[in-house]
C-alpha cells in the first residue's frame, strides 16, 4: 500500500533569494497564461487539446524573441509542470461528470464573460473553463519534479537550483516518506515550500481503535457525536468580520489600482489568509483527534453548496428572508464543513479506517429509541421529544445516533470495505416521508 502525503513549511529566503524566487514564479505564471491563450485559440478551432500538445509549444514560446526572458529567468521543468496542470484543468473542463455536478450545487449563474482572440473574434468563457492568471491575485507557484536531481534537504534548509542556494525553512516536523516533487508558493506576501512524498507499506494499516463514532455537524455546535460529545466551533470569520469590512471600507475609498489601493488590498488579502489559517489549524485539531480514537466514523452527505445557496432570488421572483438566510450561509461556510470531512477521509486512510457518508434526510426527525418519523418530534433545535414513545433527548444528539446507526447499516448492507481504503458510502435505507 502506498501513501503520498504533502509537508507544507514557512520558507524564509533572503533578499537575493526572493528576486529569483519572484521571477520563476512569474514566468511560470506568464507561460500559463501565453498557453490558455494559445488554448483557447485551438478550443475555437476544435483541435485537440492535450498535454504533449501543450509542452510541444513551450519551445516556440522560448524562441520568440519578444520572451527572450524565459530562457535566463526560468526553470524548464516547472514550466512543463505549469503546462500540464493547464491540461489538467482543460480534461476536467471536458469531463461530462464534472460538469454534472457542477449543474447540482446550481450556483447562482453570473453575467457572461468574453474573451477576445488573435483575430479578433470573441468565444465566451464558460464555466469550469481555466482562467487567467493575476500578478494582483498574490497566489503563485511552481512545481518541481525529479527531487533528487535538482533539490536536497539538509536539516532545516532545501536546496533548490537556477541559483537559488539553500533556502531556511520552518521544519515543524520530520518529512516521512521518498521526496517527489517540490512546490514553491507565495500566498499573501509569504513564502511556503510543499514537499510531495511517498511511502511504501508492506501491509495495509490497521486502526489501533475498535470504535465507531457518529458525527452530526451543526453551527453552534460544530460536532455532536453519538457519544454525546460536543466540540465548539472557533468562528474565525466571525471573529474578524468587523475588521475585514472596516478595510474594505478604506479600501473602496482609494483610487483603483493606485499604490495605495495596492496596499490595502494587500492587508485584506492577509487577513483572509490569516483567517483561513486559523480555520485550517483547528479542523487539523479536531480531525486528527477523532481519527486516533475510532476506527469508524460515519457522517452526513451534506450538499453544502445547496445548503449555502443565496435567496436572494431574481428580479422578477424576490428572495425572502435574504438577510436572515445570508447570515446563516456565512455562519455555514465559516465552519468548514467540507474540508472537516475531507480530513478526516484520509486520515482514516492513512490509519486503516473508515468513513462512511450516509443520507442525511430525516436524521433529526427520526426517534432512535423507536424509529418513528415525523417533524413534531424535534419542535425546536435543541430538543427532541418523540411524540409516540415520549423518548426525550438532545436533538443533535439523537440525530448523531441515527447517523451511526445508518452506517452501521450500509456497512453490513455493502459487506464492508474490501479495496483497503476507507469507504466513503453515499447510500442509506430509505425512509418514507411522514407529513
Amino acid at each position: 500500500m502506498k501513501i503520498n502525503k504533502a509537508y507544507k513549511f514557512r520558507l524564509s529566503p533572503n533578499a537575493e533569494q526572493v528576486v529569483i524566487l519572484t521571477s520563476l514564479v512569474d514566468s511560470a505564471r506568464f507561460v500559463w497564461n501565453e498557453m490558455l491563450a494559445l488554448s483557447l485559440e485551438m478550443f475555437a478551432k476544435n483541435e485537440f487539446i492535450n498535454a504533449i500538445n501543450l509542452v510541444n509549444k513551450i519551445v516556440g514560446l522560448k524562441n520568440n524573441p519578444e520572451f527572450a526572458f524565459l530562457k535566463s529567468r526560468s526553470n524548464a521543468v516547472s514550466l512543463q509542470q505549469k503546462v500540464r496542470d493547464l491540461a489538467s484543468a482543460w480534461s476536467r473542463f471536458f469531463d461530462p461528470k464534472v460538469h454534472a455536478r457542477f449543474k447540482e450545487s446550481k450556483k447562482k449563474p453570473r453575467k457572461p464573460k468574453f474573451v477576445k482572440l488573435l483575430d479578433g473574434t470573441e468565444i465566451q468563457h464558460r464555466p469550469l473553463m481555466p482562467q487567467f492568471k493575476r500578478n494582483a491575485d498574490r497566489c503563485d507557484s511552481m512545481r518541481l519534479v525529479q527531487f533528487d536531481k535538482y533539490c536536497r534537504v539538509e536539516g532545516n534548509r532545501v536546496k533548490l537550483p537556477n541559483g537559488v542556494g539553500f533556502v531556511k525553512f520552518r521544519k515543524s516536523q520530520e518529512i516521512v516518506g521518498i521526496i517527489k516533487n517540490v512546490t514553491i508558493s507565495k500566498k499573501s506576501g509569504q513564502w511556503y515550500v510543499s514537499f510531495g512524498t511517498e511511502r511504501e507499506l508492506l501491509q495495509n494499516p490497521i486502526h489501533p481503535s475498535k470504535s465507531s463514532l457518529g458525527v452530526d455537524l451543526g453551527i453552534t455546535k460544530l460536532i455532536t457525536t453519538s457519544e454525546n460529545k460536543t466540540i465548539k466551533p472557533k468562528n474565525s470569520f466571525k471573529a474578524n468580520q468587523v475588521k475585514l469590512a472596516k478595510l474594505q471600507r478604506q479600501l473602496s475609498r482609494k483610487v483603483l489600482f493606485s499604490q495605495n489601493w495596492k496596499k490595502h488590498n494587500h492587508k485584506i488579502q492577509k487577513l483572509h489568509s490569516h483567517i483561513a489559517n486559523i480555520r485550517h489549524d483547528y479542523l487539523h485539531k479536531v480531525t486528527t483527534t477523532i481519527s486516533k480514537n475510532h476506527a469508524m466514523i460515519v457522517v452526513e452527505d451534506l450538499k453544502i453548496a445547496n445548503m449555502s445557496r443565496s435567496a436572494s432570488g431574481t428580479m422578477e421572483n424576490k428572495g425572502r428572508n435574504v438577510r436572515a438566510k445570508s447570515g446563516l450561509n456565512k455562519s455555514i461556510l465559516d465552519q468548514g464543513w467540507g474540508m472537516m470531512i475531507d480530513m478526516l477521509g484520509y486520515k482514516q486512510h492513512w490509519r486503516g479506517g473508515l468513513v462512511i457518508k450516509v443520507n442525511p434526510n430525516y436524521t433529526s426527525q427520526t426517534c432512535f429509541n423507536c424509529k418513528h418519523v415525523a417533524k413534531e418530534n424535534r419542535r425546536t433545535q435543541v430538543k427532541f421529544e418523540c411524540v409516540k414513545c415520549m423518548y426525550v433527548a438532545n436533538a443533535d444528539f439523537n440525530a448523531a445516533c441515527n447517523i451511526l446507526s445508518a452506517g452501521h447499516a450500509v456497512l453490513s448492507a455493502e459487506g464492508g470495505c474490501g479495496k483497503g481504503r476507507p469507504m466513503i458510502q453515499k447510500t442509506c435505507d430509505s425512509r418514507e416521508e411522514v407529513a
